[in-house]
């Protein structure tokens, strides 16, 4: 039985030194530790978590901005300490790195779908297909990310009632992010298209009669995606850090829906007022995340490229 593009391109990892280069690494053995308790610990969250921050009826005002445990006035039942309407900061941290994560990993994907479908397309086609996704590529690099999450963001809220935004937000913020991402999957997926299309068994299956669809799908694109997961590494960080900022800055998702972002910006408030937990234990998940899926991501980079070592 045929195996698919990615089981293709896994099979082939598997069967090469990587694994070996990865656990003779302690930075790649650490850091893919620490994500997987991470995403571990997000994803379980409501098994994990001591409280539901979200279920109002567990709320008691009595227990607001309460410091950690081991301070004077901290109660054993909230580890990190609460905010100003008595949510647990460890169970509201859990579910907010939750919500960061599946915005990451959603918009990651998306970006990586368009990037290469687009990247496969021009690198293989060229003439006229390559000059206009390429020109499109151009002008949006001329941007910051992260002003074209806010312009998208912005469109889509003064096109729908704010009843409905706030109901789509989380599906709007995804798509910013990854609207703003493709392009540096489709001008690296580009470029290794238009090296091996020259080759030899891309000229045999054109000589057979392979339609291009199929020879870029089946053949080329298995022997291009090293490059594209280091891409898709790495630019997880970015995305789980772009939708901490535009929720910070109030444009990302509701109060209702509060990611790591969100509770930063609510803990800033309270910042100067004493109450430091609030804010600093979302912004050292928000940190531990970001620094140790970049660790995975630059070791992963070097390991497929020797060229780099």
């Amino acid at each position: 039985m045929e195996r698919g593009v990615v089981a293709d391109f896994f099979f082939r990892i598997s069967d090469s030194d990587l694994w070996y280069s990865f656990w003779h690494t302690p930075i790649a053995v650490g850091s893919a530790a620490l994500s997987l308790i991470l995403i571990v610990g997000a994803g379980f969250a409501p098994f994990i978590a001591p409280f539901n921050p979200f279920d109002l009826a567990t709320l008691d005002l009595l227990d607001s901005n309460l410091p950690p445990t081991w301070q004077v006035g901290g109660d054993p039942r909230y580890w990190l300490g609460t905010d100003d309407q008595g949510r647990d900061i460890l169970s509201a941290v859990l579910y907010g790195s939750r919500i960061s994560l599946l915005v990451g990993f959603a918009s990651v994907a998306l970006s990586l779908v368009v990037g290469v479908g687009l990247g496969l397309v021009s690198g293989y086609m060229g003439g006229r297909v390559d000059a206009i996704i390429m020109r499109i590529a151009d002008v949006q690099l001329s941007f910051p990310a992260i002003l074209i999450a806010l312009l998208v963001d912005g469109v889509v809220r003064n096109i729908m009632p704010k009843e409905v935004h706030e109901e789509l937000a989380l599906y709007v913020i995804i798509f910013a992010i990854a609207i703003s991402g493709w392009v540096q999957y489709a001008r690296t997926v580009r470029s290794s298209v238009m090296a091996e299309k020259v080759k030899e068994y891309v000229q045999a299956g054109q000589v057979i009669g392979l339609g291009a669809w199929a020879i870029m799908w089946r053949h080329i694109l298995p022997n291009i995606l090293g490059p594209v997961f280091v891409i898709a590494t790495l630019h997880l960080a970015l995305a789980i850090i772009t939708e901490a900022t535009l929720s910070f800055l109030g444009v990302g998702l509701p109060p209702t829906t509060p990611s790591l972002g969100t509770l930063i910006r609510i803990g800033n408030e309270y910042l100067f007022s004493g109450e430091w937990w609030i804010t600093i234990f979302p912004g050292a998940a928000l940190v531990l995340i970001a620094l140790s899926v970049n660790l995975f991501g630059d070791w992963l980079r070097d390991a497929i490229n020797p060229k780099l070592l």
